[in-house]
This record gives structure tokens, sequence and C-alpha cells, in this order.
């Protein structure tokens, strides 16, 4: 399960993350800082319009993931998520 407080504090983290850093190194970094939850990052502009993110800031949207199963989805289901893809929000993303 991934609580409320760990979505808030990854979202701050990508918010104090600079502008210019590549978005591979802002994987790296939440990575780093939360470890054991996975985490992608991507263009928010990549994940499905009908995707409805679990949290959302100024910076990005928090999606969760299941990878519980063979395939990787999305999911609404805090219960069942096992990480996070960050959209990241307009000039936030590469």
């Amino acid at each position: 399960m991934i609580a409320a407080a760990l979505l808030e504090a990854v979202a701050a983290r990508v918010g104090e993350a600079p502008a210019s850093l590549p978005t591979v190194e802002l994987q790296r970094d939440l990575r780093a800082q939360f470890a054991g939850l996975r985490v992608v990052v991507c263009s928010d502009d990549d994940l499905p319009p009908r995707a409805q993110p679990a949290f959302g800031n100024a910076h990005c949207n928090l999606y969760y993931l299941d990878a519980s199963a063979h395939c990787v989805t999305l999911t609404a289901d805090a219960e069942v998520a096992t990480g996070l893809v960050v959209g990241l929000r307009g000039e936030d993303a590469d």
C-alpha cells in the first residue's frame, strides 16, 4: 500500500528538483530517496488521458503502478499499488 504521506513527499521532492535535471536523473534521485519504491518518470502527456492521478501539484501528477502481475499496469487502488509513475507537467517535462 502507498500512503498519502508518501505521495506528498514524492511530489514535494519533484518540486524541489532543478528544472534542468534530466528525467533519468530525477528518476534515479527518487529511487534513491525512496528506497524500495518502484518509480518511473515521464511526461504527463505520455500517460493515457483517461488515467486519473492519485495526487498532483504544479510540477507533476502521481499515478499508482501495479507490478504484482505479469504485466505492469496503472491502478486506482492504493492497496495494490507497488510503485508510482511520476507524470511531469508542463515545463518540468523533458
